[in-house]
């Protein structure tokens, strides 16, 4: 159950973000991602109003974490994925995102394998390749999204231990909560960074449909970790992307230069094998 909840989490993570790369470019990657925020407040309210729950102010206060953690990653995210490459941005991101549960549900007495730790190892190579850009590409480094998408993976892994943390009890009114705090996260990075984050246009309302996906994938994976480890859920669900990167190939036709292909191969090795122990 934790790797089939995880794994569809993945796929509506990584559809999402696909999405919100797209209406970035012209929407502003700080409008689309409050946007995407706000739409998924809305839509797990609506949820909460059906299930219920009877959620504590240790659960509350946990989604509060959780909110920050998913406002910093999504802002940092959606601005890579603007002005970077999407089949750079995301891997990074993901890889990033593993670290922070597994040292989080170590010290909760998880015990991972020899395997786990071979993963994490692998991680931080893959970082390095897939944020190479050939020598005779125009600025690269500087818009590779190599920072954006280390920043987007520290914030995430924070939103996937802080989810672990509420009770199954609780019902999705944390969860609404998590999304509103990561609205006011965005607002908040983005006046600090000085950036224009008010809606401005029609593309901005793209974010929408990233906003349904992101809810439906963090209410699957706190559903997941609810059914089984921290470790192996954070893991499966940072495939998220493998769904980005395809989208980003087939459709926007990305180039993967060749050392970015082995960092992209060692970033699913490191997957596998956090997924595997």
């Amino acid at each position: 159950m934790t790797l089939l909840l995880s794994l569809l989490a993945a796929a509506s993570y990584g559809l999402g973000d696909f999405n919100g790369g797209i209406f970035s470019r012209r929407g502003g990657a700080w409008a689309v991602s409050l946007v995407a925020q706000l739409g998924g407040t809305v839509l797990v309210l609506l949820v909460a109003l059906v299930d219920g729950g009877s959620p504590t102010a240790v659960d509350f206060g946990w989604a509060v974490v959780a909110g920050v953690g998913n406002g910093f990653g999504t802002a940092f995210l959606y601005r890579g994925l603007s002005s970077g490459r999407m089949g750079v941005v995301a891997p990074v991101s993901g890889v990033g995102a593993v670290v922070v549960p597994v040292l989080v549900g170590l010290g909760a007495g998880e015990r991972p394998s020899a395997l786990v730790w071979v993963g994490v190892v692998l991680a931080l190579p893959a970082i390095w390749l897939v944020s190479r850009e050939p020598v005779d590409t125009p600025a690269a480094g500087s818009g590779s999204g190599l920072t954006d998408g280390v920043l987007a993976g520290l914030g995430f892994g924070t939103l996937f231990a802080a989810l672990a943390q509420i009770d199954e009890s609780a019902g999705f009114l944390p969860l609404a909560l998590n999304q509103a705090i990561a609205g006011v996260a965005i607002i908040a990075v983005a006046m600090t960074l000085r950036e224009s984050w008010v809606p401005r246009n029609r593309y901005a309302l793209g974010g929408l449909v990233s906003g349904a996906l992101g809810a439906l994938a963090t209410g699957l994976f706190q559903v997941a970790t609810q059914h089984g480890y921290l470790s192996v859920a954070a893991v499966v669900t940072s495939l998220y992307p493998a769904f980005t990167v395809l989208l980003a190939a087939l459709v926007l036709r990305e180039h993967v230069h060749r050392t970015q292909a082995y960092g992209l191969a060692l970033c699913a090795g490191a997957v596998v094998l956090v997924a595997a122990g």
